[in-house]
């Protein structure tokens, strides 16, 4: 049975959802406010968390940025928002979806199970097996990905959906999880835009080619010596981006 936290202070959406999702045989927590939601997340441990970005304590998106910081948990926006400047500002935050109010419930359960079906929770570093060498990792191609360059190794763990970069693990969104296994099973290959969309694309999920844009900036931020200066993830102009 997975367990789904909705923080949103509008007592009518809350109750229509946790209903809805209910029936659906999700356990659903609903919490009215910023702190009360961040607090929920480490006692409640939700498989998926809905998040309103208008709170009355706090900024949605400052939540979702303090979230993303510790938690690979999947995120979806649901805002009376509308704009696409609001939603890639949210996809910038860490969320992995947005919806806008008011929705359809059939679509918004559709948008849930399909982020849950696509992420596994996090594991925190000691559930990364981190004490087996490379060569023991890659002598096990369905339980992880692997990528070498010395002291800049980068390694995916398919099983816990952990990335782990010079040793040290790094928190990835969803999105940004596929779009690092496509790079890293295909080193030099350049991907369009288009390419790297139809990875990332869920059910009915909003992705849009500035979308992309913002994933791989957050990507840089995480796996570069210096992002302004990109040297693993290179853009080539007019056709889209490549891992080196």
């Amino acid at each position: 049975m997975y367990k789904v936290l909705m923080i949103e202070d509008d007592a009518m959406i809350g109750d229509m959802v946790s209903m809805y999702l209910g029936e659906e045989g999700f356990t659903v927590m609903r919490k009215e406010n910023g702190q009360d939601g961040a607090e929920a997340i480490y006692k409640f441990a939700p498989d998926i968390i809905l998040l309103d970005l208008m709170l009355p304590d706090m900024d949605g998106l400052e939540l979702c940025r303090r979230v993303r910081q510790t938690s690979g948990v999947p995120i979806m926006i649901v805002s009376m928002k509308n704009k696409v400047v609001e939603r890639v500002n949210a996809l910038g935050a860490g969320a992995d979806d947005y919806m806008c109010k008011p929705f359809s419930m059939h679509e918004m359960s559709a948008r849930v199970h399909a982020l849950i079906r696509r992420s596994n929770t996090y594991q925190k570093k000691s559930d990364f097996p981190a004490v087996q060498s490379i060569a023991l990792m890659e002598a096990q191609p369905k339980a992880a990905v692997t990528k070498k360059d010395g002291d800049k190794s980068i390694m995916l763990n398919l099983h816990t959906r952990s990335m782990l970069v010079r040793g040290q693990i790094v928190e990835t969104t969803y999105s940004e999880f596929e779009i690092m296994k496509c790079f890293v099973n295909n080193p030099g290959r350049v991907f369009s835009r288009e390419d790297l969309l139809q990875t990332v694309r869920g059910f009915d999920s909003y992705v849009t080619d500035r979308a992309i844009d913002v994933h791989i900036a957050n990507l840089r931020k995480k796996i570069e010596d210096n992002p302004k200066e990109p040297q693993r993830i290179r853009t080539v102009w007019g056709v889209g981006y490549k891992y080196m």
